[in-house]
């Protein structure tokens, strides 16, 4: 009781005007980047060397933060892999005048160690020092057979979609065609925007791509988006100061009071750029829903691919 895990970080932050959207709530952009950034401390302090993140999946937001409120951000990694590892985060806020504390979002962020030179970086063991670790630490190699499980299914999806060439079509009057709600946005990758290790920051990519979805999405709502989740974020590859980012989202269907947004992001370095030969670096669905101004969940229209 008491024990603090060795591998676990915990990272405070003030939510500032800056930092909210337009409904003064903090937005899912610089969250998305705190969380990333704890969370690699979190792997880093287990590796002993530097790590970058591979995937993020099964982010969940329950809880709206708003200014003036602190964010908690606990993170730990739960089980080492071969070269990876899962680390768990665990997002709060707290209510400075009425000390309450909420969950505002769980996620699970699978990291990889980057080896020093030609060798290959093999993990120790997770130290658990109580139940919840014993459990997470049990939780975690199912959580990856899914990880790797759904990636299979997708792909074997796409296969067969591909090969029979028989789409879905709404024959609803008044569907909305997904054409009107693709969205592409370029960024070009500075320093500022790099981690310690030279590649772009995973977390601004996150924020970049939660924007892109976040206006695909409003062209159904007529309001101002709520992220809810974000699942199968992948990251397939690194990019680099210098290197053109674009993102493309497109709503891929709605389900009454939500709506997933698909957004595919490619690199581009400058002799990429002039040949148009993209790398495909990042995917990922994020799922919003949308209320008015008494909070009610506004629904959402048919959709026609």
């Amino acid at each position: 009781a008491g024990q603090r895990s060795p591998m676990a970080v915990c990272m405070c932050q003030a939510v500032l005007p800056a930092h909210a959207g337009p409904r003064g709530e903090l937005g899912a952009g610089p969250l998305l980047r705190w969380m990333d950034a704890a969370a690699c401390l979190a792997a880093e302090k287990h590796a002993g060397v530097s790590c970058v993140t591979a995937s993020m999946d099964d982010i969940q937001f329950e809880e709206a933060a708003r200014v003036g409120q602190i964010i908690s951000i606990r993170t730990k990694v739960n089980r080492a892999f071969k070269t990876s590892m899962e680390v768990g985060i665990k997002v709060t806020v707290q209510d400075v005048l009425t000390n309450a504390e909420k969950i505002v979002s769980v996620a699970y962020a699978t990291y990889v160690a980057k080896p020093i030179g030609a060798g290959e970086v093999e993990l120790k063991p997770v130290q658990l020092l109580s139940a919840e670790d014993h459990l997470e630490h049990s939780l975690a190699i199912e959580r990856r057979r899914i990880r790797l499980g759904y990636v299979q299914v997708f792909q074997k999806l796409m296969q067969e979609s591909n090969k029979e060439g028989d789409f879905y079509t709404c024959e609803e009057k008044d569907a909305v065609s997904t054409e009107h709600t693709h969205v592409q946005s370029t960024e070009l990758v500075l320093p500022p925007h790099v981690n310690h290790h030279g590649n772009t920051f995973g977390g601004q990519i996150m924020a970049w791509m939660q924007t892109v979805a976040s206006i695909s999405a409003s062209h159904l709502c007529r309001s101002h988006p709520i992220l809810k989740s974000v699942n199968m974020f992948k990251f397939w590859g690194p990019s680099f100061v210098g290197d053109r980012l674009v993102f493309n989202a497109i709503v891929n269907n709605t389900f009454h009071n939500s709506v997933e947004v698909g957004v595919r992001v490619e690199a581009y370095n400058c002799e990429e750029w002039i040949k148009d030969q993209p790398r495909h670096i990042n995917s990922a669905f994020l799922t919003f829903n949308a209320v008015n101004d008494k909070g009610e969940l506004l629904t959402f229209p048919r959709v026609k691919p």
